[in-house]
């Protein structure tokens, strides 16, 4: 007899070991109708999987969390077995589940595949869906496999399997002709995946290594039903617009070229968008008592290998010589701001020290995967560190996080979550040494009233860190500030403290930034906004345009007198007309666009409109610089 546990905690006995279809069938039609798939004991599996053994069962459908999952690895291979009847004689590689989708890799025995090639290859993937093909599953030992897969002509799935260890079994999932190499779990047929679009094309290193062939990898999105996918490619259609890239030429704020791959350049309202970020960061700096700081963008290798960042980080990091020394570019600012606490002797009455610094760093990431601001080599962080005691930890973690709130909200940034990334591999420092600074991150965010979500194995190597994911306006979530506990690495570099007990102490440092990378954060920002920032924000805040050359003077003495109060406002005198140039200010996304008439020019005023086209009629210029001081003003 077979004791099945539900999730209610309900049981269920069966008197043969059923499949999970079965035990969905058993609780009803409707389930046994919806099941894509089951768990056992917490492992995800097909519905044909038959449990042998008393356990814990659950049926996973379209309202389970690992739906998506099941359902965008099985339309990886619905793609797979249309490419292959479309285009016989290509072959498969891999064909992993990726954020909000799926790609293969082929080896096709033709031209690599183009875009005009997806539309076909997408209607052949609705007809097998419509055939509604069962899943089976079969199990064959490693060289059973190879073989296999070498009768059908797959060289590369059979070269994949030949690296595995000899010793383990592997499941084949088959559907109608195609079969390849998968772990699973996938849906019971073809018939339930609906709702599916292939997205585009690119080239593929086979393994990733540029010495092996290009393959051709095809991207696809899958989602449960066409409302979601619908949504998701409006979302796509949005982010395009608002891509930064675009919106940086666009908007003239920078640009990034071949000669410095991964650094950008700052074009003056580029730089004057920073500088509004940078400013608005250092007035959190003072208001929250931190002193800032610069250290030297490059140390020696042996500062770097006694901070553990050689063992962990070298991969990724920039190298010099100069006099038979070997130099490293800084890859991050810890270890000279430990360097800054280590010049003088601490008491523990100096406690909690905290610096910040705008610090340069550098590193050596892949060229495949920089993409414009978002990821670069070469970029700037609003980066701080506190040192201070084991019992400030729990204070100094809540003051950050209230702050860190406040600024994500000054930037129009309300909807945050929290992750706790918990100790990797490799790491610093023992269990005992984790253990603790876990608990006191733990203890933190309870006091301070905050709910999280835990990421076993993704802290930094030297301590695990609170993460904090931003949502945009489009409604994707990026990852911006972390506060990090570190009790390895002062010691490894030698920071000390003179106790209450007159005897030496090592700090604790708690790593933290809010924006993180400067470069990644105005690249989100610019897409958040979509180019039209706050005023507070905006390059230029404003620019006053003149009918006729009869109010040029004037014109530009108010911009003059508008600047010399602090503004960012621009003249635009050109002898155009006043509907061309209110066109162009409004395409820059200027905030305010002011035009001077000679009614204007007689009253001392300006006809004040929106880059959104409202007309606020004319007003004194005392009025308009009211109004834009209070829209500057940030609580």
């Amino acid at each position: 007899m077979i004791n099945i546990t539900l999730p209610d905690g309900s049981q269920r006995q069966f008197e043969q070991p059923p499949t999970i279809a079965a035990i969905a069938a058993s609780i009803g039609a409707g389930l046994a109708k919806a099941a894509l798939a089951g768990k056992i004991d917490g492992q995800l599996v097909d519905t044909s999987r038959i449990v042998d053994h008393d356990a814990r069962v659950e049926i996973v459908t379209d309202k389970s969390p690992e739906a998506l999952e099941v359902i965008r690895h099985s339309t990886a291979h619905l793609l797979a077995q249309a490419v292959q009847r479309l285009f016989p004689g290509t072959q498969v590689t891999i064909g992993p589940v990726i954020e909000d989708g799926f790609f293969y890799d082929f080896a096709p025995k033709g031209e690599p595949f183009k875009p005009e090639d997806l539309p076909a290859i997408e209607a052949e993937m609705q007809r097998i869906a419509k055939e509604a093909l069962p899943l089976s599953r079969s199990v064959k030992s490693r060289d059973e496999a190879v073989a296999f897969f070498r009768g059908l002509g797959e060289d590369y799935k059979a070269e994949i399997i030949q690296s595995i260890p000899a010793n383990e079994e592997l499941s084949l999932y088959s559907q109608g002709e195609f079969t390849d190499l998968c772990r699973g779990p996938h849906v019971p047929d073809t018939g339930r995946l609906k709702s599916f679009k292939l997205m585009k094309t690119a080239g593929a290193y086979w393994r990733g290594d540029s010495n092996n062939a290009m393959l051709s990898r095809i991207y696809g999105t899958a989602w449960l039903n066409d409302k979601d996918l619908k949504a998701y490619l409006t979302r796509i259609e949005e982010a395009e617009k608002r891509d930064h890239r675009k919106l940086g030429r666009q908007l003239d704020l920078f640009h990034m070229q071949e000669e410095a791959p991964g650094m950008a350049f700052w074009h003056p309202k580029g730089w004057a968008l920073w500088q509004q970020v940078e400013q608005y960061m250092r007035r959190v700096y003072i208001a929250s008592g931190y002193a800032e700081v610069r250290c030297p963008a490059i140390l020696d290798v042996s500062l770097w290998k006694k901070s553990g960042h050689w063992d962990n980080y070298k991969d990724n990091m920039f190298f010099t010589e100069s006099e038979k020394r070997t130099y490293a570019v800084k890859p991050m600012n810890c270890p000279g701001h430990v360097q800054i606490f280590k010049s003088d002797l601490r008491s523990y009455r100096d406690l909690p020290i905290r610096i910040g610094e705008f610090g340069g760093c550098t590193r050596n990431e892949p060229s495949g995967a920089l993409h414009g601001l978002l990821r670069v080599r070469s970029f700037t962080q609003d980066d701080g560190h506190i040192f201070c005691t084991e019992d400030q930890i729990e204070s100094e973690v809540v003051a950050f996080h209230q702050q860190a709130l406040k600024v994500y909200a000054d930037f129009g940034f309300h909807d945050v979550e929290l992750m706790l990334a918990l100790r990797p591999t490799p790491r610093l420092g023992d269990d005992a040494i984790w253990d603790k600074a876990e608990d006191a991150l733990r203890a933190a965010l309870r006091k301070a009233g905050a709910q999280w979500t835990e990421l076993p194995g993704e802290g930094a190597f030297y301590g695990p860190k609170i993460e904090y994911h931003l949502r945009d306006a489009i409604g994707r979530d990026w990852q911006l500030g972390t506060m990090q506990v570190d009790f390895s690495m002062p010691g490894r570099l030698g920071a000390e403290y003179v106790g209450e007990d007159s005897a030496r102490h090592v700090p604790v440092m708690l790593h933290r930034a809010i924006v993180g990378s400067m470069e990644r954060f105005l690249g989100i920002l610019i897409e958040h906004h979509s180019g039209a920032f706050p005023a507070w924000l905006a390059p230029v805040q404003a620019v006053l345009m003149n009918i006729t050359d009869a109010q040029a003077g004037f014109a530009a003495e108010t911009a003059q007198a508008l600047v010399a109060q602090g503004f960012r406002v621009e003249a635009d005198l050109r002898n155009e007309k006043i509907g061309y140039k209110i066109r162009e200010h409004t395409l820059a996304k200027v905030p305010y666009l002011l035009v001077v008439g000679d009614r204007e020019r007689d009253a001392g005023a300006v006809a004040v409109r929106t880059r959104a086209g409202e007309d606020l009629g004319s007003m004194p210029i005392a009025d308009f610089v009211q109004r834009l001081e209070s829209e500057t003003r940030l609580g």
